[in-house]
């Protein structure tokens, strides 16, 4: 089954990560507190290592539920991973050190595991003595000191005799336990990466089996280039070396004497290091082109070259020699910087280097690239508390899905990659330039309609950043984000409704615009939200009306008179707000009224400003007794309602959509008068003739099918209405019979 990052998970994916969300319910508790499973079939080998990874990785796994891995028989370990679980040495002991291991990886576990523990914990079982060949200690504390004796005999990582590769960088390692590491007889693979060693001869004991050796920045490294270039020579089978430098570290030591040890096994003879394949000296700045130029044309079995931040990648025998089959990590084109966010995933150092590259080789790029969008994404995992690394990052995001780069991305990796951004502005609420980075990948309407995310997350998040911050740059962009998002999600637009803060900052932002007379999409975004907001809220209109969002409203529609798209936000507002009884009051002024009647009239203005005004106006005019105007005014409009909505043309384009027709339900009452009833009915054949599946289930479910029949029934409806109500019911009846066609042709 398919099982690729855009195709849909495997079942033993699925089945496993339900047992994860279900182990409250399948457990019992021993006496201690661990979890024990209930009941349990004999798991396949490799299913139960990958449960115990998928613990890990989804933060499950801590004293309690690895319990559930006591039970040998029906869970048995062969390859496991607690990488960055908080796992005491208690729970280890008494969950891993049972099983027959082949490797394990406890990498940065967050507990009061030591190195120590585990080398104690797994020599402690004959079998894992001679069975285990992997092990991954990086970030742990050894506390070798408190490494438990053994009938007398210390015990150490040579007890475990069948180890081939071990990784024990970022560790408090010494030269004592480098030296008991190197007499294990099949040791192939060593990582000393980042730790205090200050002598490398304890490697010519292992001599003949070393493979590979990665010790990347050892700045407490005390030989000389001479000594350090001899036990390096005696390496006779090594065909990877990693002397790589952390170029951004700000130490004592410069690296000085490390790289003018790795400048001259590079201009030495081919016979140092004869079966070598892979070097890496990334960071190294003394590197010369010509000592590059002199190993890569000595060594034909080439296959990989570390040569990021040493400014020679771009050395001309790299790119001249064209049977030159090398791969490259350094910052001369794409192919190297991506390289780089391969292979340096888990150092920092290198990873912000290569981000800075990719930043800049992205900059106009005009070309979809999911596989470099995946990199970016990969490392933002995996450093998720770095400023230095979110910050670029974020950059690159951005400029991978910018404008219609994203509809070409895989829409799995953009919900990912979204999931990741809102976890940034989480992370990193105060830093300015990476809320706009995320905020400026957001601000999409094929991400926001389209992918999907957690949508409620992202409009709390902006709309928390919008609080405390007046850029106004950002300020258009979140509020163009959350127009759009509450919108989408009916629980948020309820929130964000109820939230007097929100007005308040939506009504202030088109104050600011309005007083410069500014037409521009902060305006139209700010308009749209605070439509969305009181649309059947009677809560969010009250809010309005209290926030002084009338006055403001009145103001900007007389000074925007020449606006359409800006009336047409006005009046849709004003719309909802004459829709909700208790606040029709506050429409209830002469000049407003008088101003929305004029635009009614005006052929002149466009039809979409025309009909939100004759909704407000017929709303007002449908409840007499509710009427304290004068009479003649409102004798006025009911006869202009009439006459204007009869000269409009039908509009192709989709307007303006409704969650519900209830508030057209009294519009459409028998008694009403004939311009009110006209409004509602031209209004609802309008939105049916263009989106009839949408709305053919309301009409029914709300009633309004009996109102419309009603109408074209009763002797005293107007001929206008009677045509318009009968289209309606006739589309309704068309759509479904169509739809029940289709239902019965399917079932067949």
């Amino acid at each position: 089954m398919c099982n690729d990052a855009d195709g849909p998970q495997a079942l033993v994916g699925l089945c496993l990560a339900q047992v994860c969300c279900s182990l409250d319910a399948l457990c019992s508790r021993r006496t201690d507190g661990s979890m024990s499973l209930i009941w349990a079939p004999p798991f396949p080998q490799e299913m139960a290592d990958q449960l115990l990874h998928m613990m890990a990785t989804k933060g499950l796994l801590n004293d309690t539920t690895i319990g559930i891995f006591r039970n040998c028989k029906e869970l048995r370990l062969r390859r496991a991973s607690i990488r960055c679980s908080p796992v005491s040495a208690e729970a280890f002991h008494l969950a891993l050190c049972p099983h027959r291991l082949q490797e394990l990886d406890a990498s940065w576990v967050s507990g009061s595991l030591s190195g120590a523990n585990v080398i104690s914990g797994l020599a402690s079982n004959k079998e894992c003595r001679s069975s285990l060949q992997k092990l991954s200690l990086n970030g742990l504390q050894l506390d070798w000191q408190a490494v438990v004796v053994d009938k007398g005999v210390r015990v150490g990582f040579s007890s475990l005799q069948g180890l081939r590769a071990l990784n024990i960088a970022n560790t408090d390692l010494t030269d004592s336990v480098l030296e008991d590491i190197c007499t294990l007889p099949q040791l192939e693979s060593l990582d000393i990466s980042c730790s205090a060693i200050s002598k490398l001869t304890a490697l010519l004991e292992c001599k003949n089996t070393l493979r590979s050796l990665t010790a990347h920045r050892l700045r407490q490294l005390d030989m000389s280039p001479a000594k350090l270039l001899f036990v390096l020579s005696q390496l006779h089978v090594l065909r990877h070396l990693d002397f790589s430098d952390d170029h951004f570290a700000v130490d004592d030591s410069d690296g000085r004497d490390g790289d003018e040890t790795m400048q001259q096994l590079l201009e030495g003879s081919p016979h140092v290091l004869p079966s070598l394949v892979s070097l890496d000296i990334s960071g190294r700045k003394r590197i010369t082109e010509a000592a590059v130029r002199a190993f890569v044309e000595a060594r034909s079995g080439l296959a990989f070259l570390g040569l990021l931040a040493t400014g020679v990648s771009s050395c001309e025998v790299l790119s001249s020699q064209k049977n030159l089959k090398v791969r490259l990590t350094g910052e001369a084109n794409e192919e190297q910087v991506c390289e780089a966010l391969r292979r340096y995933r888990d150092r920092e150092c290198f990873i912000r280097e290569a981000l800075i590259h990719l930043y800049n080789l992205t900059m106009d790029i005009d070309t979809p690239q999911p596989d470099m969008l995946k990199l970016v994404l990969r490392v933002m995992q995996s450093h998720p508390s770095s400023l230095h690394v979110h910050l670029v990052a974020t950059a690159c995001a951005f400029n991978l899905t910018t404008q219609d780069l994203a509809e070409a991305m895989p829409v799995s990796l953009l919900s990912s990659t979204v999931t990741q951004l809102l976890y940034t502005m989480k992370t990193f609420p105060n830093h300015q330039q990476v809320q706009k980075n995320c905020l400026l990948m957001l601000c999409s309407d094929y991400i926001l309609q389209d992918v999907p995310f957690d949508k409620y997350l992202a409009a709390t998040l902006v709309i928390n950043w919008l609080s405390s911050h007046e850029d106004p740059t950002l300020q258009r962009m979140a509020v163009a984000v959350i127009s759009i998002l509450v919108a989408k999600v009916m629980t948020l637009l309820t929130y964000c409704a109820l939230n007097v803060f929100i007005m308040k900052q939506l009504l202030a932002i088109v104050q600011q615009k309005a007083m410069v007379g500014v037409v521009d999409s902060t305006l139209k975004f700010a308009l749209s939200a605070l439509w969305n907001l009181t649309d059947e809220m009677p809560a969010a209109a009250r809010n309005f009306i209290e926030c002084q969002g009338l006055e403001l409203y009145e103001e900007v529609l007389e000074s925007y008179c020449t606006e359409p798209s800006i009336q047409q936000k006005l009046l849709g507002l004003l719309n909802n707000i004459a829709e909700v009884e208790e606040m029709q009051a506050h429409l209830m002024e002469e000049d407003l009224l008088e101003h929305i009647l004029s635009l009614l009239q005006d052929s002149q203005v466009e039809v979409g400003v025309r009909y939100f005004a004759g909704g407000i106006l017929a709303h007002l005019t449908s409840r007499p007794e509710a009427w304290t105007l004068d009479e003649e005014l409102h004798t006025t409009i009911l006869k202009q309602l009439h006459a204007s909505i009869m000269t409009w043309t039908h509009m192709d384009r989709e307007m303006v959509s409704y969650r519900s027709f209830r508030p057209f339900c009294p519009l459409l009452q028998t008694c009403q008068p004939s311009g009110v009833q006209l409004w509602a009915v031209w209004a609802m054949q309008l939105v049916c003739s263009q989106n009839m599946s949408h709305y053919s289930s309301m009409l029914e479910k709300e009633g309004v099918t009996e109102l419309l029949k009603a109408l074209a029934a009763h002797p005293d409806t107007h001929s206008d209405i009677k045509g318009l109500s009968e289209s309606i019911l006739s589309m309704a009846e068309q759509h479904q019979s169509h739809s029940g066609a289709s239902n019965n042709h399917a079932g067949s």
